[in-house]
């Protein structure tokens, strides 16, 4: 029987050990994939149909993305007709105009009104002392017509002009106060 060499035994063992570490490092070097959660194959996948609705509802103006594009949270996907929205909303912006310009006008009806009630307030303010100085007056013509320095006409012309600044006083106190009368939506009618 031939026996085999030593060196040839060392080529075998030294092949045999070659294949062993080859063998080794592929089995725990190797790629195996993205990781034990995710699955490899071949075939087709099919994405699932995600409908897209706007916030308010209206014509599309144009689309700025395509069938199949990828695209992030938030990314405009197209642009809606807004002709109706803006003059929707100049309409909201001219009607806040005029309540602002009613404020105003009503704000300086009352200021017109508050000066006009000022204005009563001095003109029963001079009246009144218009009354007391005629008052006095009329108060010294009497004692001067009893101790006969003054004529009975000056007396009379005093009384009168009491009388008279009684009557203006009555007629400011009576514009200063407001109406109290109830305001009447239709004609009475006619007595018979």
């Amino acid at each position: 029987m031939n026996t085999p060499s030593r060196r040839t035994l060392y080529l075998l063992l030294l092949a045999f050990a070659a294949l062993a570490i080859a063998w080794y490092g592929w089995k725990h070097f190797r790629d195996t994939g993205p990781g034990a959660d995710f699955a490899s194959g071949n075939g087709r996948i099919e994405a699932t149909e995600i409908d897209v609705a706007a916030k308010l509802p209206g014509r599309i103006d144009d689309i700025l993305v395509n069938e199949g594009d990828y695209v992030a949270a938030g990314q405009p996907l197209a642009h809606m007709q807004i002709q109706v929205l803006q003059a929707q909303r100049d309409e909201a912006v001219a009607q806040k105009q005029q309540v602002v310009a009613a404020v105003a006008s009503a704000q300086a009806q009352v200021a017109v009104r508050e000066s006009d009630r000022q204005a009563a307030l001095a003109q029963v303010a001079q009246r009144e002392s218009e009354l007391d100085a005629a008052q006095r007056r009329l108060v010294r013509s009497e004692t001067l017509v009893q101790e006969g320095a003054s004529s009975i006409q000056e007396v009379d012309d005093d009384r009168t002009r009491v009388r008279t600044t009684q009557a203006a006083l009555s007629a400011a106190t009576a514009r200063r106060r407001p109406s109290m009368r109830p305001i009447c939506k239709s004609p009475a009618p006619w007595p018979r």
